[in-house]
């Protein structure tokens, strides 16, 4: 099941997405509601009853598949590959830190390039949406917190992360999420996906999850014993080789340019990058 957030001229919706087109759910739940496993199961009978209203698709505003008391937690140097090309040893525990919701747009919004930096970087990702609440949770236990999963572009303004990683992070409407969340049911086996990430149609990145360096149940693991991750928290995974600072010339994004995170089973989440006033 796909699971989505899009504006509506009422206000803001939910809705599962099927080969009819969008089924839109009832607004007497937050997003959050539906990503429980009850909540689930109820969006799949409200999406099987031909009473349920529909929308197209492509005419759709999607919103960043985030509640709004959501959590960004974002995983660095997460595939070996990476660990090489910057030059990073490779520690027992992943190294987090987190994003606001401000710093994140939804599939086909515009990034908004930065007026302070020209080092402007893209970094696919999946990233995976907690289901049910949980503390000190074991890793065997960990897919049943686990709702689904979404393609996460954790954009990066290096120079300003050289000096502090929480503002190299977290410019406004720097990073994106989306299109949808795919519930965990039918995606299957996180580590058996391909991600790619392809700047005006060229191909950057390229890898499989299944040489994450911290699996998704061990992440899942680590944070709840930091924090009770809770239904709605989103958690980036890391991104693969092939960034823009660690190439020859660096390859930085720009106005104009068209960003992809590919990701097999889940879709394509695609960005224009513009100037900040022209973000929308």
């Amino acid at each position: 099941m796909k699971l989505i957030r899009f504006q509506a001229k009422q206000g803001t919706r939910a809705g599962v997405v099927t080969a009819e087109g969008v089924h839109e759910l009832p607004v007497d739940r937050d997003f959050a509601d539906w990503l429980s496993p009850q909540g689930q199961a109820a969006a799949r009978a409200y999406a099987d009853d031909a009473k349920a209203g529909t929308h197209r698709l492509d005419q759709l505003r999607l919103l960043p598949p985030i509640d709004s008391a959501a959590r960004i937690f974002c995983v660095g140097i997460n595939y070996k590959s990476h660990a090489g090309e910057t030059g990073r040893t490779i520690a027992p525990y992943p190294s987090v830190f987190t994003r606001t919701q401000q710093s994140v747009v939804g599939h086909a919004h515009q990034l908004a390039l930065p007026t302070v930096s020209t080092h402007y970087d893209y970094e696919g990702e999946l990233a995976i949406v907690i289901g049910a609440d949980g503390r000190d949770i074991e890793e065997d236990a960990a897919s049943g917190h686990i709702a689904g999963y979404t393609c996460f572009n954790d954009g990066s303004v290096r120079d300003y992360q050289k000096h502090s990683v929480t503002a190299g992070k977290n410019f406004d409407g720097s990073g994106s999420c989306g299109p949808w969340i795919v519930t965990a049911d039918e995606l299957g086996d996180p580590h058996r996906l391909t991600l790619t990430t392809r700047l005006n149609g060229v191909e950057v990145q390229h890898s499989g999850t299944d040489v994450l360096i911290y699996s998704v149940m061990n992440i899942v693991s680590y944070l709840s014993r930091i924090t009770e991750l809770r239904r709605g928290d989103l958690i980036a995974t890391g991104t693969p080789a092939g960034v823009g600072a660690r190439r020859d010339p660096p390859l930085w994004m720009k106005a104009g340019d068209t960003v992809q995170v590919e990701i097999s089973g889940i879709g394509v989440l695609r960005n224009l990058v513009a100037a900040s006033h022209q973000q929308t």
